[in-house]
């Protein structure tokens, strides 16, 4: 236990807590009773499960009670794990930011979500949760972000960043990947509290130890506060035969210590006692308690124990996270408290009487007000206008350039082109690039950032040595301070994303826009999808880029060559995707991705590059300034025409990033062989798909890119090639309803050359002209 060292300026101590278990009583009830109404009140005429968690509400009531109304400022940022939404909303009803009717709408359409979430609430919410393990870790980046963005852009504040999660969600391995990561040791505003109830969905958890997760987390340099047992318990150890007890229940396993809470009282004097030594000095302590003393003693743990939760948070240690181990019992004060299978269960209707008379609420009036007169009414219209946050004054970010206004020639990479593209936008825009920060997980200079990271520096709270400095053969020069623009975080690509999810959200936290960038191998994207679209389903706008990629990376082999990922465009909501051929294309598509950034219609972006040397004169950019803006309009836009054969066309190309030159190569092929093949670079498949969509009235997507990459009266059968999954462009078909053969890679890839490993693979130029025929019917 921690020491008791809470005072409160408001009120004594007692009647403080007095006030916070009324209003703990209503949370319990009112988060309850909004569950109850989803599933049993409201009408439900197709009979699907509309489901929630009154268990996992109520096993957090308690800790939430105390954080809401004694603890949190306004400057506080909380993620509340996903199965206590409704005890979120019952909160900030009680604060008055939420109306009673709005509690009626918990997972109906329109109304307040399954989970908490930033965008779709209209209830108050830190952080969107959801995906177990992602809320849990959220407010560790949103810090590193606050951190970042005050240190640049005075306004961002101090606060704490508290993650509510469950024991469970320690499971997920992005949980410890977060913890250990050297940049988090010195987040100090970090608390996390964990809800350590011993369920997970379908049963009692048999071997969780609290002091192994203390071990961990210690390890990592975290201030550990564990509240294991509450008031009762630790007075009823300080009796004739406690120590009995404490013994007794230190080495009790979870699974008999859940059914413990199942027992009646007779059943308890019989079973708590055990068989061993603590037997006959345990039976003599519990003769002394009557039937309620018993049955709440064994239920007194210190995460239901407001006392015990105040005199924690008044022990946190500001210079280094913390995390506080809250014993508690889910379903705490439901009927179904305990029972390995209450994750979902739902109490009956004379359960939710029983407790609306326990909660002292009305089972016929579910949203009736505290007593207007009460203290617990007072303490949340205290509170409430304590945690009231000024609306934020959102900055519109500098202006991106659309053009740099020159052409790249020779020979090149598009993933050159990129690190090129980030100094040209600090010497022509430099207020733009100002806001550029850059996340990698250790892959810096094989991505080729080095000539950014020379140039800005890397970001670190403090300043620290440089020891290579003055090393002649140093390339990559070190310098960590906190004017720096990039973050390097280690191997872990779960934790670069969730960063850039929150770096890419602190124009709506704190009206500061950030333009940030993630880059990592595009191989390994497919491990960070699922944080990087639930930042981006929280609001934050990023820029994602995967390079090297595609089975273009011939001598890696299999393990480093991509398939999947240049659909993203297709399959992500909120994300437009890029995959540029050519130099020229990459400066235009990484501005209008920047574009895009930290505003309130803006979006999140993915570019996938290659480290292909290309040769630039093949891209052939118009001289005139109007043809090439048309240019730079079509390529930004998804596809333009990069060759038309005289005449009609027999066949069209359709090339996506690395295989263009296949496509070119095999147009001249074809031209040799008398059928005339246009070829059409598509610099985003994900672009055009909603413009298909949109000329079927199924998207608000602008269409005129089809017109002019795909107009009608050249329509012919297309061959599609990229260096990826040939889905991705199978759709083009559609667009004037011709044959379509799809090029590209279905199976794993092989180390080799290049011409052996496109071979292999059915994408060199051979196969584009073999489809071709086929489609043309020629013999």
């Amino acid at each position: 236990m921690v020491p008791d060292t809470t005072t409160s300026p408001r009120t004594g101590r007692q009647e403080l807590l007095t006030a916070l278990g009324e209003i703990e009583q209503r949370v319990l009830w009112l988060s309850a009773a909004t569950i109850d109404h989803a599933n049993r009140v409201r009408p439900n005429p197709t009979g699907l499960k509309v489901g929630g968690h009154q268990a996992s509400c109520a096993s957090m009531v308690s800790i939430m009670t105390t954080l809401w109304f004694h603890e949190l400022t306004a400057d506080d940022r909380v993620s509340v794990k996903p199965h206590a939404s409704p005890a979120l909303h019952a909160v900030n009803h009680l604060l008055g930011e939420l109306p009673a009717e709005a509690l009626t709408t918990l997972r109906s359409f329109g109304g307040l979500q399954s989970y908490p979430s930033r965008t779709k609430d209209a209830d108050p919410v830190d952080y969107s949760t959801g995906s177990v393990g992602i809320g849990a870790t959220a407010p560790i980046w949103g810090a590193l972000a606050r951190r970042y963005v005050e240190g640049r852009f005075p306004g961002a504040g101090t606060g704490r960043q508290y993650a509510l999660l469950g024991d469970a969600e320690l499971d997920e391995g992005a949980c410890w990947e977060a913890v250990q990561d050297p940049m988090v040791a010195g987040l100090g505003e970090v608390v996390w509290i964990v809800d350590l109830n011993r369920q997970s969905l379908d049963r009692v958890v048999p071997a969780l130890s609290a002091e192994r997760l203390a071990g961990m987390f210690e390890a990592a340099g975290w201030q550990v506060l564990t509240l294991k047992y509450g008031e009762q318990l630790t007075e009823l150890f300080s009796r004739p035969g406690g120590e009995a007890l404490r013994t007794r229940l230190d080495t009790m396993g979870n699974p008999e210590y859940q059914r413990l809470l199942r027992c009646t009282p007779a059943e308890l004097r019989d079973r708590l006692p055990g068989t061993g030594s603590t037997r006959e000095p345990l039976e003599g302590l519990i003769a002394t308690l009557d039937d309620d003393a018993l049955h709440s003693a064994v239920r007194n743990l210190g995460g239901h124990d407001l006392g015990a939760l105040l005199d924690a948070y008044a022990a946190i240690d500001d210079t280094r996270p913390t995390v506080i181990l809250a014993y508690t019992v889910k379903g705490r004060g439901l009927h179904s408290e305990g029972h390995p299978q209450n994750h979902s269960s739902l109490l009956t209707r004379d359960q939710l009487a029983d407790l609306a008379t326990r909660t002292g609420t009305d089972l016929d009036d579910p949203w009736r007000p505290l007593p207007a007169d009460s203290a617990a009414a007072r303490l949340c219209a205290e509170r409430a206008g304590e945690l009231r946050r000024p609306p934020v004054e959102r900055i519109t970010p500098p202006p991106v350039p659309t053009d740099f206004g020159r052409t790249p020639g020779g020979t090149g990479t598009t993933q050159q082109a990129f690190g090129r593209a980030l100094l040209d936008l600090s010497r022509s825009a430099p207020e733009a690039a100002a806001r550029v920060v850059t996340v990698s997980p250790d892959v810096s200079s094989s991505t080729n950032l080095g000539g950014w990271l020379n140039k800005v520096g890397v970001w670190s709270p403090t300043e620290r040595v440089d020891w290579f400095a003055d090393d002649a053969e140093t390339i990559l020069h070190w310098r960590e301070n906190p004017t720096g623009q990039h973050v390097e975080l280690g191997i872990a690509e779960t934790n670069l994303v969730g960063l850039l999810g929150e770096l890419g959200a602190t124009w709506s936290r704190w009206g500061q826009p950030l333009l940030p960038i993630g880059i990592m191998y595009d191989p390994f994207v497919n491990r960070a999808l699922e944080p990087w679209q639930f930042g981006i389903y929280a609001g934050g706008q990023s820029l994602l880029v995967g390079t090297p990629s595609g089975v273009t990376l011939a001598p890696e082999g299999g393990a480093h060559q991509s398939i999947t990922t240049p659909s993203l465009g297709l399959e992500q909501p909120g994300c437009t995707t890029w995959e540029p051929a050519f130099a020229q294309d990459t400066e235009w598509c990484v501005l209008a991705a920047l574009s895009l950034l930290g505003r309130p219609d803006g979006g999140s972006a993915y570019l996938r590059l290659s480290t292909r040397p290309v040769d630039q004169s093949l891209a052939a950019v118009p001289a005139d300034p109007a043809a090439r803006e048309r240019r730079r309009r079509q390529a930004v836009a998804g596809a333009y025409g990069l060759r038309r054969a005289e005449g009609t066309p027999d066949v069209t190309l359709a090339a996506m990033g690395a295989m263009v030159p296949e496509a070119l190569a095999a147009a001249d092929r074809l031209a040799s062989l008398g059928v005339a093949a246009d070829v059409v670079c598509v610099t985003s498949p994900g672009l055009l798909f909603r413009a298909t969509q949109a000329r079927r009235g199924l998207d608000d997507a602008p269409q005129w890119i089809l017109d002019q990459a795909f107009p009608a009266d050249r329509a012919a059968p297309l061959v599609t090639l990229l260096d990826g999954h040939p889905h991705t462009l199978a759709f083009l078909g559609t667009v004037h309803n011709t044959p379509v053969t799809p090029l590209g890679v279905t199976h794993f890839g092989q180390s080799g050359a290049l011409d052996e490993v496109y071979r292999h693979h059915g994408i060199d130029t051979e196969s584009v002209v073999r489809a071709a025929l086929d489609l043309t019917h020629r013999p």
